[in-house]
């Protein structure tokens, strides 16, 4: 993996255990030679992922729509600023520039991205490996129901397995440079007569 993009919070929450891992998985992001894709701010758990990979010398590449630039929380300092002008192009060129995703805590606009990047996989249309840093625990709620969507026959088992979880950045880059993606057709099923 060459770089990496990085679906995060526009703010920081309220545990500041959050906030070092954020800066700590940019750093190592640098110190493995990864370069950072990401959402192009400087404010929120998004600023300290970028501010990370930075401290570490590592390329940043953010990818920020128009109407939030004009906003002023974009990040000055990084290495590139890719302007697009809706938040699909964005989505969609943080796509083209990596090999990979993380998704940190964040609200509605982090979970978004991650499910979209995960239903692309399923679908087949890239095979990056995608993982979770489940930080404080934040994530157990969502990965406990989607088990309820495997138990419930609404997910595959082997699509809820290609999302990568550790509560270690270390542990969750070494999954995800192992990864190797199993094709799995989504609706090959036995045909009613």
């Amino acid at each position: 993996m060459e770089r990496v993009a990085v679906f995060c919070g526009s703010s920081t929450g309220n545990e500041s255990g959050v906030v070092q891992a954020a800066f700590e998985l940019g750093k190592l992001l640098a110190n493995q030679q990864m370069g950072l894709v990401y959402g192009g701010a400087k404010v929120g758990l998004m600023g300290q992922v970028a501010d990370g990979t930075l401290a570490g010398q590592g390329e940043v590449i953010g990818v920020i729509p128009n109407f939030l630039k004009r906003k002023e929380i974009f990040h000055p300092d990084i290495t590139e600023l890719i302007q697009v002008d809706t938040m699909h192009q964005r989505k969609l060129r943080m796509h083209e520039l990596s090999d990979g995703f993380i998704a940190l805590p964040g609200g509605y606009g982090t979970l978004e991205e991650l499910f979209e990047i995960i239903t692309w996989a399923q679908l087949g249309l890239h095979q990056k490996p995608i993982g979770i840093l489940n930080c404080n625990n934040f994530f157990d709620s969502m990965l406990q129901f989607l088990d309820v969507m495997v138990i419930q026959g609404f997910l595959k088992r082997e699509n809820r397995e290609m999302l990568l979880v550790d509560s270690e950045a270390e542990g969750l880059l070494e999954q995800m440079k192992a990864y190797r993606p199993k094709l799995v057709p989504k609706w090959i099923e036995k045909e009613q007569t």
